[in-house]
């Protein structure tokens, strides 16, 4: 009999959503970095085991937006969450409660979902602190259960399935059972390609920067791309290229590898670098970046 489970991770940003989505699935398709909203978009998960499908939706970090992509990332969040079966509300162990998980906890409550609490980065935490973190957040709701864990050294990965398939909805699967994500090749290439880039630079700059895939040309042994990486400052350019290119040819061949172990063939990388002035405050700068909303 098969069985299908809808689950969103949700929480605040740097939380490790991310990274538990990639140990779920054994495979990476969601990007990591220590920089906050590393996550702008709703990336889609998909594993079948057994009788059960289960499809994990990895929500950017829910922040108060500050621009027109922070109102993207928000509304990707606020989407992912109405119609699951479950959701994942994924905290560090330390953090405290604030306006966000207060707003978070109250639209579980209001429209009944039902929730797990995951308490992450056990592996760099005290036994206090994570009991501490587990009676803060259960006082203010009654989740249905609560698993520490760490993300980073798959500590916890298969309680989290065993706990989520209580909820899992009798019928037919939706996707394919050897399918693992429903995102375009093109954006998970242009993922890859910033998550080296948020990885190598300073904190300035990660946030006002876009990776837009412009050529996407494959044969049976070579798979080419041309990607133009946007900052929002033309000071920011040379930092991004850095002396004598070193910077960028660096990220191009940490990207590259990651690219060719996912895609299972050899690539060539083209990256160019450009301006595009506070981007992310525009509407239109925003659609043409990718990030696709009627509502922007």
């Amino acid at each position: 009999m098969k069985k299908n489970l809808f689950t969103a991770i949700v929480g605040r940003a740097n939380t490790g959503k991310s990274t538990l989505l990639n140990a779920l699935l054994g495979e990476k398709i969601s990007i990591v970095s220590n920089k906050p909203q590393t996550t702008r978009t709703k990336i889609t998960g998909i594993i079948s085991k057994g009788e059960t499908q289960f499809v994990f939706l990895d929500t950017p970090g829910i922040h108060k937006p500050q621009d027109k992509l922070g109102s993207y990332m928000m509304r990707a969040a606020d989407d992912a969450v109405a119609g699951v079966d479950l959701v994942l509300f994924m905290v560090a162990s330390g953090d405290r409660i604030g306006p966000i998980e207060d707003g978070l906890l109250e639209e579980f409550k209001k429209n009944h979902i039902p929730a797990i609490l995951i308490v992450n980065k056990t592996d760099i935490s005290t036994a206090k602190e994570i009991g501490d973190t587990i009676l803060r957040f259960t006082a203010k709701f009654d989740f249905e259960a609560v698993i520490p864990m760490s993300a980073k050294n798959n500590d916890g990965v298969e309680i989290v399935f065993e706990e989520a398939e209580k909820f899992a909805v009798e019928g037919e699967w939706f996707f394919p059972d050897d399918m693992i994500t429903d995102q375009p090749e093109r954006a998970i290439a242009a993922e890859f390609i910033r998550e080296k880039l948020l990885k190598g630079l300073n904190e300035e700059i990660p946030h006002g920067l876009a990776v837009v895939i412009e050529e996407w040309k494959e044969t049976s042994q070579l798979l080419s791309i041309r990607a133009e990486i946007y900052c929002e400052k033309a000071s920011h350019k040379p930092i991004i290229i850095g002396k004598n290119g070193a910077k960028l040819k660096e990220v191009g061949e940490l990207a590259r590898k990651d690219l060719e172990s996912f895609f299972g063939i050899k690539v060539y990388l083209n990256l160019w670098v450009k301006v595009k002035e506070n981007w992310r405050g525009s509407s239109v700068a925003v659609s043409n970046m990718g990030f696709k909303d009627d509502e922007i």
